[in-house]
C-alpha cells in the first residue's frame, strides 16, 4: 500500500515536473497536436423515411390490428395496449431490460450508428470536433443546437468563467470529508450541495414554471459548467491532501483545471499548452453519448421537476458504476496482469477459452472501432512524449493487434471501445485510477444539460413512470405475529457483521 502511494505521488510530481518545464513554451505550440486523418464516414446516407403502418395478427384471438410507424420507425407503445385478449387482459407490454429497444424521447442532440462506426454531435462528426473544436465550444453547440460565432463564444467563455467559483460551504464540506473518500462520491455530494446553496433555482421553492424563464436555465447551464472543474479540482486536492485552489479568470477551461491541480497556489504558474489541448480534447470526446445509463438517469430525475442539480448529481452516480464510468480502470488492472508483450497471445488464448475477460473491447452500441477510440490512440504518443512512455502501452498495442487479426473477435464484433486507451493517456499524467471517473463526469455535464435543456422543451416529456410485470404473489392475507410459521423457503435477514471496534465496546461493562 505504501508503494502504491509512493508511486502515485512521484507520478503526480513528474506531470508538475513537466508542467512547470513547459512554462515558458508559447501558447502557439498547442498546435503541435496533429489532426487525425479519420474518415468522418460521409458516405453513409442518412435513414429514409419509415413511416407507414404494422399489421399484427393475434393468433391468439384470431383479431387483426393496424399500428402506425412514424418516420423514424418507431411505434408508440401505448398503442399496443389495445392488443388484447379480454376484460381480464390489460393489453400488451414491452418487456425490454436493460431498455435494449426502447426508445423513450425523440432527440436531436447526438447521432450513434454503431454498425458503422460514426459518432456525431448536432450533425458534426466527433473527429473534426477533436480536430479543430474546443470543448467550450462543443458545449455550446449540445446546449443550444450550433458552433457558437465569435461574439458568442466570448460571451459564453466569460459567464462560464465567472461561474467558476463554488461556495466556501461546499467547499468547507469536502475538506470536512474523511481523507479517503472516492472523488466520484465527493463529486455527487457537492453537485447535490450546489441545490442547497442556490434555492433560486429550485422549482420547489421557486415555482414549477421557473424553468420556462431562459434566463433562468442559461444561469444554471454556466454555473454547472463553470463550477465542476473546481469541484473536481477540490475532490483531487482532498485525495492528495492539499486544500483547494481558486480558478483563474485568465486561462482556457482545460488550462484553468490543470492550473487548480498542479499550481500550488503560484498565481503565476501556467500549465503545458500541449497537456492542456490534450485534456481539452479528451473533454470534447466525452462530452455526449447519446441515451446512456447516466443521461437516461438525468432525464429520468429531470422528468419529475426536481431542480437541474440534484438531476446531474443523480447522473454522475450512475456514472460512478464499475460499468459505465470506471471501465477504464478495469482496462489498467487487465494490462498489469498480462504484464509483457510475450504473455499477449497466452491471454488471448484465456479469452478465448472463457478464463479471462478482456476490457475495453466490444460496446453496447458500437459493433464497430469507436470513433473516440481511433482519436485517443493518437493522443498517447503526444502525451507520452511530455510525461514519458507507460510501458503498459506496447501491451495494449500488442493486444489490439493480435485481437483484431483473430477471427475470435473479428467475428464477434470486437474492437477497442474508448475506454482502452484513455486510462493509459490519464495514468500517464499522475492521474490516480479513482480520479478517472471524476475526468469522465466534468465534460458529461454538456451533455446532460443539453438533454436537460431540451426535456423542457419537449411536448411529449412526461414523468417517468415505466411498467413492470408483476410475477409475486396474487393474494394473501394478513396473519397475526403470533400465527405465523417461519418458511425455511422464505428469504430472511442474514448475519449482520460486527465490527472489531463494536465487539471491543461491547466486552466492556456498563452496557
Amino acid at each position: 500500500m505504501a508503494r502504491d502511494v509512493e508511486l502515485s505521488a512521484q507520478g503526480r510530481l513528474a506531470v508538475l515536473s513537466a508542467h512547470l518545464a513547459a512554462a515558458s513554451i508559447e501558447a502557439d505550440d498547442s498546435s503541435a497536436l496533429q489532426p487525425h486523418c479519420l474518415s468522418a464516414q460521409t458516405f453513409v446516407l442518412p435513414p429514409p423515411n419509415l413511416q407507414g403502418t404494422l399489421t399484427v395478427i393475434d393468433d391468439r384471438t384470431g383479431k387483426k390490428y393496424q399500428v402506425q410507424v412514424s418516420e423514424e420507425g418507431t411505434v408508440k407503445a401505448t398503442d399496443l395496449k389495445k392488443i388484447t385478449t379480454g376484460k381480464l387482459d390489460k393489453g400488451i407490454k414491452l418487456y425490454d431490460p436493460g431498455y435494449l429497444n426502447t426508445a423513450p424521447v425523440r432527440s436531436s442532440i447526438c447521432y450513434i450508428d454503431g454498425d458503422e462506426g460514426i459518432l456525431r454531435y448536432r450533425g458534426y462528426p466527433i473527429e473534426e470536433l477533436a480536430d479543430s473544436g474546443t470543448y467550450l465550444e462543443v458545449a455550446y453547440l449540445l446546449i443550444y443546437g450550433n458552433l457558437p460565432s465569435q461574439n458568442q463564444l466570448a460571451d459564453w467563455e466569460f459567464a462560464i468563467s465567472q461561474h467558476s467559483a463554488v461556495p466556501q460551504g461546499i467547499l468547507d464540506m469536502i475538506q470536512a470529508m474523511p481523507h479517503d473518500a472516492h472523488p466520484m462520491g465527493v463529486l455527487v455530494s457537492a453537485m447535490s450541495a450546489l441545490s442547497i446553496f442556490h434555492p433560486d433555482a429550485n422549482p420547489a421553492l421557486s415555482g414549477q414554471d421557473l424553468y420556462k424563464s431562459k434566463q433562468v436555465r442559461d444561469k444554471q447551464i454556466a454555473r454547472i459548467i463553470g463550477k465542476v472543474p473546481t469541484l473536481a479540482a477540490a475532490a483531487y486536492l482532498r485525495l492528495a491532501g492539499r486544500p483547494p485552489v481558486l480558478p483563474s479568470s485568465n486561462l482556457s477551461y482545460a488550462e484553468n483545471f490543470l492550473y487548480m491541480l498542479d499550481s500550488m497556489g503560484n498565481r503565476s504558474y501556467k500549465p503545458n499548452p500541449q497537456l492542456a489541448r490534450i485534456i481539452d480534447v479528451l473533454l470534447t470526446l466525452h462530452a455526449e453519448h447519446e441515451m446512456n445509463c447516466s443521461t437516461a438517469a438525468a432525464r429520468h430525475l429531470a422528468s419529475s421537476g426536481v431542480d437541474v442539480y440534484t438531476a446531474l448529481a443523480g447522473a454522475v452516480g450512475a456514472l460512478y458504476g464499475p460499468l459505465h464510468g470506471g471501465a477504464n480502470e478495469a482496462v489498467l488492472k487487465m494490462l498489469g496482469e498480462i504484464g509483457t508483450v510475450e504473455n499477449v497471445p497466452e491471454f488471448i488464448e484465456a479469452v478465448k477459452n472463457r478464463k479471462r475477460k478482456m476490457s475495453g473491447f466490444g460496446h453496447r452500441v458500437y459493433k464497430n472501432y469507436d470513433p473516440r477510440a481511433k482519436v485517443i490512440r493518437k493522443l498517447a504518443d503526444e502525451v507520452f512524449s511530455i510525461v514519458g512512455r507507460d510501458p503498459l502501452i506496447e501491451v495494449a498495442v500488442a493486444l489490439e493487434k493480435a485481437a483484431l487479426s483473430d477471427d475470435y473477435f473479428v467475428k464477434r464484433k470486437l474492437y477497442p471501445n474508448v475506454d482502452f486507451y484513455s486510462g493509459l493517456i490519464y495514468r500517464a499524467m499522475g492521474f490516480p485510477t479513482e480520479f478517472f471517473p471524476v475526468l469522465f463526469a466534468i465534460p458529461r455535464m454538456a451533455g446532460y444539460l443539453a438533454h436537460w435543456r431540451e426535456s423542457l422543451d419537449d411536448p411529449d416529456t412526461k414523468i417517468m413512470r415505466p411498467q413492470q410485470v408483476y410475477t409475486g404473489v396474487w393474494l394473501r392475507h394478513y396473519t397475526p405475529l403470533k400465527e405465523r410459521l417461519a418458511s425455511n423457503e422464505a428469504d430472511k435477514l442474514g448475519q449482520v457483521s460486527v465490527s472489531n471496534a463494536s465487539r471491543r465496546r461491547l466486552s466492556g461493562s456498563g452496557i
